[in-house]
């Protein structure tokens, strides 16, 4: 049975991908940091094999035991590592505290760093996937979210950069690029000064993407050739414009078109 493990898997992208993949008959197992987030989403795989992990993916040494658990589990087969779990950090970044900045930092890039160095001799028996979850706000930086954005940028490069590095062990690596999918994160974010980022999306007139359009996309990014998966229109129309349109971009970013 092919398994996968899956960081932030007690909400959001996490879960729902969980659901995807248990139900086409992965054996899934869910790590975070929200012990009653990961209960329900292992209630909502109903029979399918699942096991959790208390895991905080800063703490390097906890990788190990953690993918050490599951691997005890699935008979030492990881088929695919999802590096998912990410915060939001919004606002005037001047304004954004040391504290704030750091933990940006630790959790949206060195804990793919460290999910990526903890799998690979897993990925690298199984021939397997590591999938990181970028963002759109990886593709262009994106004011408002500076720190979130220059994380995602990070993740994508680290995408890149194993891609070419691991292609010579077996191990695919592939990113997802979401816009903005229909999850509480959104509404944990500040943007602006009286305002979520739900609300930012709103007012621009931009879509909400389901979380499971993200799910589908991890499917076939995990089971496809494509470095980067777009997940979402907005996600879609930044790439093009950035690669194709990077001076009207640039102007649109700053608020002077």
């Amino acid at each position: 049975m092919q398994s996968i493990f899956i960081t932030g898997g007690g909400s959001g992208i996490g879960r729902a991908v969980a659901i995807l993949f248990a139900a086409r008959g992965w054996r899934v197992g869910l790590a975070d940091i929200n012990d009653a987030g990961m209960a329900e989403t292992a209630r909502l795989l109903g029979g399918a094999p699942v096991t959790v992990h208390k895991l905080d993916v800063r703490d390097r040494a906890a990788w190990d035991g953690a993918l050490a658990e599951f691997a005890a589990d699935s008979g030492g087969r990881l088929d695919v590592l999802f590096n998912n779990a990410g915060i939001g950090v919004g606002g005037n970044f001047a304004q954004t505290t040391v504290a704030e900045l750091d933990r940006c930092v630790d959790i949206n890039l060195m804990g793919v760093v460290y999910g990526a160095h903890a799998g690979y001799p897993y990925l690298k028996a199984s021939g397997g996937c590591l999938l990181n979850t970028a963002s759109a706000a990886g593709i262009y930086g994106t004011s408002g979210v500076a720190i979130y954005s220059a994380t995602k940028f990070a993740v994508r490069g680290l995408t890149e950069s194993l891609d070419a590095e691991w292609h010579a062990d077996g191990i695919r690596v592939r990113a997802l690029l979401p816009s903005f999918i229909d999850t509480a994160i959104l509404d944990s974010v500040p943007v602006g000064r009286n305002g979520t980022a739900r609300d930012g999306v709103r007012a621009a007139g931009l879509e909400f993407t389901p979380v499971e359009a993200a799910a589908q996309a991890a499917w076939d990014a995990v089971h496809g050739d494509r470095l980067h998966t777009l997940v979402g229109k907005t996600a879609r129309r930044m790439w093009f414009a950035a690669r194709f349109m990077r001076g009207t971009f640039r102007k649109k970013a700053r608020g002077l078109t």
